[in-house]
């Protein structure tokens, strides 16, 4: 590991760029000619480049893990949930104030918009590091070249089909930029794609089929080709690569895992299991970021801190009062449900579902058998499902001790957001043995599955309006979950992207994807449905921009209509004592942090409209055709 690092070190010395606010000397950019570690050396066979892609891959594990994780963020910015903690002004709610270019954006008590800024640079140095140096190195042959090239096109577009989504017209970077650089310039996002169109096309090829859990594997350049390709409008080639995926990759339609004897579990509890995550007879999962005590850089999850109510810390209390919950046990307590802990997870409320994804997605008649759904007991589980477990109170004699919890009709708006709502409990439950207490451990985590391809075929044949073909594509994985088949007829956008909520949460990054789809209504101007026959435009994508734009802007973009239609918080009224639920039609696109546009003395990084700074934007330039470097490649 001690080569590995200093691999990685010397890369990122060598690579400094502003996007990433990072600063450095003209000193670091030159490393002792004869070491090892410099990139011109390490850099020379494919053990070194494949070293500087696990630094890339590894890097995609950060959005997953740790507390307030920035999917989290991805979440809150859409129709599923809101931000939960309501104990403190600053998190994001009131997102015209919350989402300004100069605000925090990248802390955990605030947002992690600049966290996907940084991230995505810092992925992308690593990428275009192997890229550029991939010609000087010495392979046995052109397929393991071409394999390690192919990976690096992934991980690059990986991380511009976040950027492009999230902040629209961004630099692009496909060279590798070993000094100071302070001239960057945006560019066209439909250029962007093109770009990452034809770089996937050779990954798809190239990329080996089977790879160890952590790599990037062929079926991920797939599925990343084909959101490319559909956004393109080009879902011919997306069906045919999502059919050959689904084909190699079937379905988990049985149980397996060592969990499978356990009860009170089901199909979907194997599938979400850590065990399941490492089994390599599992044909379903695609791409996983990996964590456990072996690997590189492990971290802990925290699914459960994030996404589990905030019932600890005296916040629970018995309808006479009394302090209802402790994270330990009485002693002597033979019962384990009643270690609520390691039961469920100690949560803190930071991911609050909306009334959509928690409840109305499950409709009685056509979900009541979804092993994904609130109407689970095995699945999902309530506040009324945890039992009062103070030790004090059975020191008491307290008749509420094991009693399960009563909702206090008078408990404050604050209290009502934070601590009382439904989670997907098979979803989110990570065991954390290493820990007193437990928020999630280490665990791989699924990027892509063969159920999200089946997803994104239902999604093409939506878009080329073929809903008997897509309602075929939904229904393999609602009948695997057990929920009844839907008809041709009940296909729309509304139907697909509520498979997706079933399926995907904690998994998809939700705001990007809701984001692609607007800009598909944008591009095609195909009738929405939902919204009565809506039609979109490209032109005032972000509608007029400012504070409280939010006022009557429904039509601009169905990102923001399908949040405000879906969410149950969003520009409802709903406030609590630090700040109100309130999003604009410009936050379809996210602020480019201030910093890397003040940072840019020689360029100009557009800002996205209605946040401050756009009026000094710039026409993007077009990124050329596949062939043309912008930068000067490796010597």
């Amino acid at each position: 590991m001690k080569n590995y690092r200093n691999l990685i070190y010397s890369i990122t010395i060598g690579t400094c760029t502003i996007l990433g606010f990072q600063s450095c000397s003209k000193d670091w950019l030159k490393p002792e000619p004869k070491s090892f570690y410099t990139p011109e050396v390490a850099l020379s066979n494919p053990e070194g480049l494949y070293a500087a892609l696990t630094a890339a891959e590894r890097n995609m594990r950060h959005e997953f893990f740790g507390d307030a994780a920035p999917i989290v963020t991805e979440m809150v910015q859409s129709d599923i949930a809101v931000e939960g903690t309501t104990d403190k002004a600053g998190p994001q709610m009131d997102m015209d104030i919350s989402l300004l270019p100069d605000a925090q954006l990248n802390h955990t008590d605030f947002t992690k918009v600049g966290w996907y800024w940084f991230e995505a640079y810092k992925g992308i140095k690593y990428a275009n590091t192997v890229i550029a140096r991939v010609d000087f190195a010495t392979f046995k042959d052109d397929a393991e070249k071409n394999a390690i090239l192919g990976a690096a096109y992934f991980q690059r577009a990986y991380r511009y089909y976040k950027l492009v989504h999230q902040f629209g017209d961004v630099p692009f970077l496909d060279w590798e930029i070993t000094e100071p650089k302070y001239d960057f310039n945006s560019y066209d996002r439909w250029s962007i794609l093109k770009r990452l169109k034809k770089d996937l096309e050779f990954a798809y090829e190239w990329i080996p089929e089977n790879v160890m859990r952590g790599k990037t594997s062929k079926a991920a350049a797939g599925v990343l080709l084909m959101k490319i390709a559909m956004e393109l409008e080009d879902f011919d080639l997306a069906i045919k690569v999502g059919n050959e995926i689904t084909v190699k990759h079937p379905l988990m339609k049985s149980r397996f895992t060592v969990n499978q004897s356990l009860p009170n579990t089901n199909l979907m509890f194997d599938l979400h299991s850590v065990e399941a995550k490492l089994d390599m007879t599992n044909t379903e999962g695609l791409m996983y970021v990996v964590s456990y005590p072996e690997a590189e850089g492990s971290a802990r999850i925290e699914t459960m801190r994030n996404a589990v109510p905030f019932w600890n810390n005296g916040n629970i209390k018995t309808p006479d009062g009394q302090t209802g919950t402790n994270v330990n046990v009485a002693t002597g307590e033979t019962d384990p449900t009643m270690n609520l802990n390691k039961t469920y997870g100690r949560g803190i409320g930071r991911l609050r579902p909306t009334w959509y994804s928690s409840n109305s997605l499950w409709r009685s008649d056509k979900e009541a058998e979804d092993m994904r759904g609130i109407h689970n007991k095995q699945s999902w589980r309530k506040m009324e499902d945890l039992r009062y477990n103070d030790p004090a109170l059975k020191t008491k004699g307290s008749q509420w001790y094991g009693k399960n919890f009563i909702k206090n009709p008078s408990m404050s708006p604050e209290d009502t957001i934070r601590l009382w709502f439904s989670w997907p409990h098979y979803k989110v439950f990570v065991p954390d043995p290493l820990q007193a207490t437990w928020t999630g451990g280490e665990t791989p985590w699924y990027i892509y599955r063969s159920a999200e391809v089946y997803l994104l075929l239902a999604e093409c044949y939506y878009w080329k309006s073929q809903p008997a073909m897509a309602a075929t594509a939904l229904n393999e994985v609602r009948t695997r979950a057990g929920a009844k088949p839907i008809t041709a007829g009940e296909v729309n956008i509304g139907e697909i992207l509520d498979e997706r909520a079933r399926e995907l949460y904690y998994e998809e990054a939700r705001h990007t994807e809701l984001v692609r789809i607007a800009y598909t209504y944008a591009k095609t101007k195909k009738p929405c449905e939902i919204f009565g026959g809506r039609v979109y435009s490209l032109e005032n994508f972000s509608g007029p921009g400012g504070v409280n734009s939010n006022i009557k802007q429904n039509g601009v973009n169905f990102w923001y209509d399908r949040v405000v239609s879906k969410s149950n918080f969003y520009n409802k009224g709903v406030k609590h004592k630090w700040a109100e639920y309130k999003i604009s039609v410009h936050h379809v696109l996210w602020p480019v942090p201030a910093a890397a546009i003040n940072a840019n003395v020689k360029g100009v990084i557009n800002q996205n409209i209605g946040y401050p700074g756009a009026e000094r934007n710039e026409k993007p330039q077009i990124v050329p055709d596949e062939g043309t470097v912008l930068g000067p490649k490796a010597e």
